[in-house]
C-alpha cells in the first residue's frame, strides 16, 4: 500500500465471509438482535476482531429494526388450506431456505376481512423482515397492499392483472400445453377441461395451455368446467361434463386434487379409465400416485417453489436485487393415461 493512501475499511459482507454466515445473520448479530445461534455469533465476533470492522452507523439504525422473521402469507378462505399437500410442500421448502439464512417462518392465513386486516398491519408495522404472498385471486386487496409495501415482497404465482417486480412461478402454461398435447397423442378428439378458479393466475394460464394444444392440432376446446382446486369441486366438475358431453373421452384437470374427484366420478359413472376417458391431472402430488388408477401428471416443483420464494426473499433482505424465477414442469406418465 502507497503511503499516506487511506485504509479501506473491512466491509460487512468480508466479516459474513470470514464467519462462514449470511449477511443477514452477521448484521443480525452484530445489532444483538433474536434468533441467532451462539457458534455464528461468536464467529461474527471473531471475524470482527481479526479484520477491525467497524459498523456505519446508518446501517446500523437499520439494521436494528430486522426481527429475525420471514412471512408466508396466504391469501384464502379456509383455514384447512395449511393441510392441503400442495402448500405443505411449499412450507418445507421455504422453512429449509430460511434455517440456511437463520430466520423464522411465520405463517398467516387472510381467510376472512380480520385475517387481512391482521395482515395489512403486518405489512405497514413491518413485522417481518419480509414477506412471501400467494393464493391471490383477481382483484386482491393485499395485492396493492403488497405493492406498495415498504418492505421486501416475493410472490408465490403471479397475480391477476399485476406484474410485481419479485416472483416465482412454474410455467403453467407450458406444463398444461403438455398435457393437452399428450391426450392429444393417445388419439383422443373430445377433451374436456375442469380449469382452476378463473381468477387466478394459476387457473387462467392453465386453461390457455389446454386451449392452446387443442387449437394447434385443429381440435375444438371445450367450455371450461371450472372447480376450486379441490377433490369434491372435480368430482361435481365432471358430473356436469358427462351431462353436457357424453362423448368426451379425454379430460385435463388443472390440479391432482380435482383430476382425483374426477377418477371417482366416472368410476361412478361405469365409465372405465383410461379405456373410456383418459385423465392427466397436475401437480404430481401423493394422490397422483394412490389414486385408482394411478394418475399421469405435471409435475411441478412444488418444494422448489417454496424453497427459491423464500431464496429470494433473503436476496432482496440483504440489499440485492434478484431477477424473477419460471421453474420448469414435466409429464409423468402413470395409468390413467
Amino acid at each position: 500500500m502507497t503511503e499516506g493512501a487511506p485504509r479501506r475499511h473491512p466491509t460487512l459482507d468480508e466479516v459474513a465471509e470470514r464467519a462462514g454466515v449470511s449477511r443477514s445473520v452477521a448484521s443480525r448479530a452484530l445489532n444483538n438482535a433474536p434468533h441467532v445461534s451462539r457458534a455464528k455469533r461468536e464467529a461474527v465476533e471473531r471475524a470482527v476482531r481479526q479484520l477491525g470492522y467497524v459498523p456505519n452507523p446508518t446501517a446500523r439504525a437499520l439494521a436494528t429494526r430486522q426481527t429475525g422473521a420471514a412471512a408466508l402469507v396466504i391469501s384464502g378462505e379456509d383455514p384447512s388450506i395449511f393441510a392441503d399437500p400442495f402448500y405443505a410442500q411449499v412450507i418445507v421448502g421455504a422453512s429449509a431456505a430460511l434455517e440456511e439464512a437463520d430466520l423464522h417462518l411465520m405463517l398467516c392465513l387472510a381467510a376472512s376481512d380480520r385475517g387481512r386486516k391482521r395482515v395489512e398491519e403486518l405489512f405497514r408495522s413491518k413485522g417481518a423482515d419480509g414477506v412471501m404472498l400467494m393464493g391471490l385471486r383477481e382483484d386482491d386487496p393485499l395485492t396493492g397492499v403488497a405493492e406498495e409495501a415498504e418492505m421486501p415482497v416475493v410472490f408465490g404465482g403471479r397475480p391477476v392483472g399485476s406484474a410485481p417486480r419479485w416472483y416465482v412461478d412454474v410455467d403453467n402454461v407450458g406444463g398444461a400445453r403438455e398435457a393437452t398435447e399428450y391426450l392429444v397423442s393417445l388419439g383422443r378428439t373430445r377433451v374436456a377441461v375442469i380449469c382452476g378458479r378463473l381468477d387466478t393466475e394459476a387457473g387462467r394460464a392453465r386453461y390457455r395451455g389446454y386451449r392452446d394444444a387443442l387449437l394447434a392440432a385443429g381440435l375444438d376446446p371445450l367450455p371450461p368446467q371450472e372447480g376450486d382446486f379441490t377433490e369434491p369441486s372435480g368430482s361435481a366438475a365432471m358430473a356436469v361434463l358427462l351431462a353436457n358431453h357424453p362423448d368426451l373421452d379425454g379430460v385435463f384437470a388443472a390440479n391432482d386434487n380435482m383430476a382425483a374427484g374426477a377418477l371417482r366420478t366416472l368410476r361412478e359413472a361405469g365409465r372405465a379409465v383410461p379405456a373410456d376417458v383418459a385423465v392427466v391431472g397436475f401437480d404430481d402430488l401423493t394422490v397422483a400416485r394412490v389414486a385408482d388408477p394411478p394418475l399421469t401428471t405435471v409435475h411441478q416443483p412444488i418444494t422448489a417453489l417454496g424453497r427459491e420464494m423464500a431464496r429470494m426473499l433473503v436476496t432482496l433482505i440483504n440489499g440485492q436485487d434478484p431477477t424473477p424465477l419460471i421453474l420448469p414442469t414435466r409429464l409423468v406418465t402413470r395409468s390413467s393415461a
